[in-house]
């Protein structure tokens, strides 16, 4: 009972000392009347600091309580905790106390942490806070505020085989109308001119420059140096068009890799919210492909100081140094990069050609012609490979028993469940009947493989597509597809998976690497950024062997000497070897192709897509052999 006793006494006494504070006794610490009032005084003071506004009566000042709202606005959205660290004994209506402020700045680790004096008096009765501007930030004087100045650090550069420099600070000119060197009517009118002679929105321009401050430099648009734009700004003469010399982080040319490297641009509010904090409005960040995927590694940590402006003199109060981005190397290289773009120029509809280099897995190339409005073709396009697919069927055929020597039977039609299935109209007459397999290969005989497939179990297809990388998850350091080949089902989808349609898929990187995988005797995988970490894919269940590939090469130089790729055969340096493919889609009434070309060329493999053209040897194939003699 006793310690009961005991137990309930000492409970009231934390109560009573917890409620009015003072003398130590006992290990707790017993609170005077005028002490307590001051410490909530001083609580009050440290809540309102951070809230940035004071409750009435919480302060006291000449003049009257501060506009702290005015003051902590320069401070944007960063976020301010105050604490009353200290506090000394009331006596005779004063106190004082120490508070403990920290300032977490958007986007940056390092806090800003300080301790500030507060004094505290007793009034009529009534305690408060004494306002003094050092109250808010140390040394922070009368007529001064706080403001934060974020600055980015140079944005790394993106590097390409060898180090090359592919995005990397270039001369730009920023065009736009220099209100101060002009009158508004003068601005007004000059305007519509410079908006007609650049190719922009006039009525847009004209507003932006009606609604400027009359000291502002109104920007229309940055272009390259050296461009058309700039040019004809330099030649418009109306006042007040002024240009500004400039760099920004860009690529070759406007169009390299644009749908694979991405761009720089102003922050969006989508892009701040999703941020967590670490980009705020008005940066400038990458805006998809690398630039977005590695914006963190790109644009390093900007550094961050607090300033107290407002003053005589503008003073800092507080610094945090930037740390420079990091490089992001990529396995393009620059010639091979540009020899594609350039045979895609003029290719209406959507495009590609990406190319590997076996031994190591490297994306050379990887072109979306401009028929693909923004997409990359290369890497993201989902399309039926058609015969370029007889390279994994092919691989299917030789695992079962198939030599290049074997008897098939290549009819002009074949009928699966009712579906008659047909070669090419351009199909040779001389290479039907019962040919040899290398003969059925090398002039792409449909039947003749949808024939030999019927002997094959659901498993063989998709098993040999993965032996050939064509399944592999893609481990690019971007988005990326590379193929799909579900089992297919008994009958015409059997057939059309043989061919390479029904719902069979691949990207023009998936077909290059398919290629490559030929050409190195192995499964490849294919690198774009170099050290990307990527989730570690099972290998294939049986990969494809050097005995394998050297078949498949001996069918593909086969399509040179004697098929659809002939034209490819004086293509200098070593041998080519090729496989074409066409692929019908769209209404039965109306079907249109997709039409491809593969090929390989020592230590080079390398894949041509388009997705609409007459036929795999007739559309793709003068791409391909203008590409292979553009980087010869």
């Amino acid at each position: 009972m006793r310690s009961r006793g005991w137990g309930f006494k000492v409970g009231i006494a934390v109560v009573v000392a917890a409620l009015l504070g003072g003398a130590a006794w006992g290990g707790l610490t017993w609170l005077g009347r005028d002490k307590g009032e001051a410490r909530l005084a001083a609580d009050r003071v440290a809540t309102g600091l951070a809230a940035g506004k004071f409750a009435p009566g919480s302060v006291v000042a000449d003049g009257g309580p501060p506009d702290l709202a005015a003051l902590v606005k320069g401070m944007g959205k960063a976020t301010h905790t105050v604490s009353v660290a200290s506090m000394t004994e009331a006596k005779d209506g004063a106190a004082s106390a120490i508070l403990k402020q920290s300032w977490t700045l958007p986007g940056s680790a390092a806090p800003w942490t300080y301790e500030t004096p507060l004094d505290v008096r007793e009034t009529d009765g009534t305690w408060a806070g004494v306002w003094k501007p050092d109250l808010l930030a140390p040394d922070l004087v009368e007529g001064e505020s706080l403001r934060i100045k974020r600055q980015q650090p140079t944005r790394a550069e993106i590097l390409g085989a060898n180090n090359q420099q592919i995005v990397t600070p270039r001369a730009v000119s920023r065009i736009g109308i220099d209100k101060t060197k002009v009158s508004a009517s003068e601005a007004l009118a000059t305007a519509p001119l410079l908006a007609e002679a650049l190719g922009i929105n006039s009525a847009n321009y004209v507003t932006a420059v009606k609604n400027a401050g009359p000291k502002a430099f109104v920007e229309a648009i940055t272009v390259r140096e050296g461009s058309p734009q700039e040019a004809e700004a330099r030649a418009l003469a109306a006042p007040g068009v002024f240009l500004v010399a400039d760099t920004l982080p860009l690529a070759p040319t406007s169009t390299f890799a644009r749908p694979l490297l991405g761009t720089v641009g102003g922050a969006t509010a989508e892009i701040v919210e999703k941020s967590e904090g670490r980009i705020v409005a008005g940066d400038e960040v990458g805006i998809g492909g690398v630039q977005a995927a590695y914006d963190a590694q790109l644009s390093g940590q900007p550094s961050y100081t607090v300033l107290a402006t407002g003053g005589e003199q503008e003073r800092t109060l507080f610094n945090t140094p930037s740390t420079p981005g990091k490089p992001v190397a990529l396995t393009l290289d620059i010639a091979k990069q540009e020899a594609a773009e350039a045979v895609l120029e003029k290719v209406v509809p959507a495009s590609a050609i990406v190319a590997i280099q076996p031994s190591t897995g490297h994306v050379l190339a990887a072109a979306s012609g401009p028929g693909g409005k923004g997409v990359s073709t290369a890497t993201q396009g989902r399309y039926a490979p058609g015969s370029t697919f007889k390279m994994v069927s092919g691989l299917a055929l030789l695992r079962s028993g198939v030599t290049p020597a074997s008897k098939v039977e290549c009819t002009p039609t074949v009928t699966v469940d009712g579906r008659t299935f047909k070669n090419v109209d351009s199909y040779p007459t001389s290479a039907l009947g019962s040919v040899p397999f290398s003969t059925a290969f090398a002039n792409s005989c449909n039947t003749a493989f949808i024939r030999a497939g019927e002997k094959l179990a659901p498993a063989e297809l998709p098993t040999a597509a993965a032996s050939l990388g064509l399944t592999a998850k893609p481990g690019l350091g971007v988005s990326a597809f590379i193929g799909s080949v579900p089992e297919p089902k008994p009958g015409t989808d059997e057939a059309a998976s043989m061919i390479g349609q029904s719902k069979v898929e691949a990207s023009p990187l998936g077909m290059a690497t398919v290629a490559a995988s030929i050409a190195a005797g192995k499964p490849v995988a294919p690198v774009f950024v170099v050290g990307a970490k990527a989730e570690a894919a099972p290998a294939p269940a049986k990969p494809v062997t050097a005995a394998e590939s050297a078949l498949l090469k001996t069918l593909m130089r086969g399509v040179v000497e004697q098929g659809s790729g002939k034209f490819l055969a004086d293509v200098p340096g070593e041998p080519v070897l090729a496989k074409s493919g066409t692929a019908e889609f769209g209404d039965a009434k109306a079907l249109k192709q997709h039409v491809w070309m593969i090929g390989i060329q020592g230590d080079l493999a390398v894949a041509v897509f388009v997705d609409e053209g007459e036929g795999g040897a007739t559309t793709a194939g003068p791409l391909l052999e203008a590409y292979l003699r553009a980087i010869a």
